[in-house]
């Protein structure tokens, strides 16, 4: 950054991502999907070669899509291949189960009567996690930077007049713990108690920091309050596939996900703004709400869908999953 500025910073660190583009070939799709889609087939072939990777058979029978599952046994069921009841199961399709919905109806889905709450409340907490997320990265080199005309000067002596990149690297480093901790408690508290407990302790890791502090003191709470919210970004991705039956389960976190991309759009202009401008008790309480109000929207989700079966249709129905 020194040497090169941002440009060519930015373009070495797009470079590992776009090697992610030669994977997309060779990645399987979701044979629940290609079910739904009527693409019995093609799911059959993915199910053969998941099985042949991990040395096992699939049962004998014959994938049938619309919901609908023929599975003619042959010879002597074993409990491994009794997975679905033999004959024909003559169930019509559920709603929320159709699987040639289009983009607009997908999205008239997420805002049905079954779906309006979970769809807006975890709009609002994809907008605040990433409000608060892309706020404490821009926060970071901001409250570390040794040229702003805000901090007194008994606490500005010993600065660097530039940005001080190892307080930021440690400052950063936090997202490692917090991926590793994510994965703790994901499934020991489950998904909404682990989400709200880490907005409120960001809550408290970013109050202090309304005032100016030493350096070594800023760069700890910054630390703390990246640990939590990197949980809850994780978690949020965890959590939303979960909460939307599978004919709309990808339009609901890509929807969710474009609301938070809003959130991070808009944190720069309005919160790093308020900083540049010496108001720095205002832009670290913007955070600060943003953050209570997002752990609030958690504790009224509907769903907790820790060791829960993932869904094909609404709520409301009755279906037995066939998957």
């Amino acid at each position: 950054m020194p040497k090169l500025g941002w440009r060519w910073l930015l373009a070495l660190s797009s470079l590992p991502t776009s090697i992610l583009l030669l994977f997309y070939k060779v990645t399987p799709e979701s044979p629940r999907y290609l079910c739904l889609k009527g693409r019995t087939t093609e799911a059959v072939s993915i199910l053969e070669k998941i099985a042949r990777i991990n040395g096992k058979e699939l049962p004998s029978g014959i994938l049938v899509s619309d919901n609908h599952i023929d599975l003619y046994e042959i010879g002597n069921p074993t409990e491994d291949t009794n997975l679905l009841s033999e004959g024909k199961n003559d169930v019509e399709p559920p709603e929320g189960g159709v699987s040639h919905l289009g983009g607009v109806s997908s999205i008239l889905m997420l805002l049905s009567p079954k779906l309006a709450r979970s769809t807006l409340l975890l709009w609002a907490v994809f907008f605040g996690n990433a409000f608060s997320y892309y706020g404490l990265v821009l926060l970071t080199s901001e409250l570390n930077s040794g040229h702003s005309k805000c901090v007194p000067h008994h606490l500005e002596k010993g600065k660097s007049p530039d940005v001080s990149y190892k307080d930021v690297f440690i400052a950063s480093f936090a997202e490692l713990p917090g991926l590793l901790l994510s994965a703790v408690v994901v499934d020991k508290l489950g998904r909404k108690l682990s989400m709200s407990i880490m907005f409120f302790l960001c809550c408290i890791f970013l109050s202090p920091l309304m005032f100016h502090l030493p350096g070594g003191l800023t760069t700890s709470l910054l630390f703390g309050a990246r640990i939590c919210i990197t949980v809850t970004f994780t978690v949020v991705y965890i959590y939303a596939p979960e909460i939307y039956p599978t004919s709309v389960r990808t339009t609901g976190v890509g929807t969710a996900s474009s609301v938070g991309r809003i959130g991070g759009m808009i944190c720069p202009l309005v919160a790093v703004g308020l900083v540049h401008g010496c108001h720095q008790v205002l832009a670290v309480l913007l955070f600060v709400m943003v953050a209570l109000l997002s752990g609030v929207c958690v504790m009224f989700f509907p769903v907790e869908t820790m060791g829960q079966d993932l869904r094909d249709s609404l709520p409301s129905q009755n279906q037995t999953n066939s998957t």
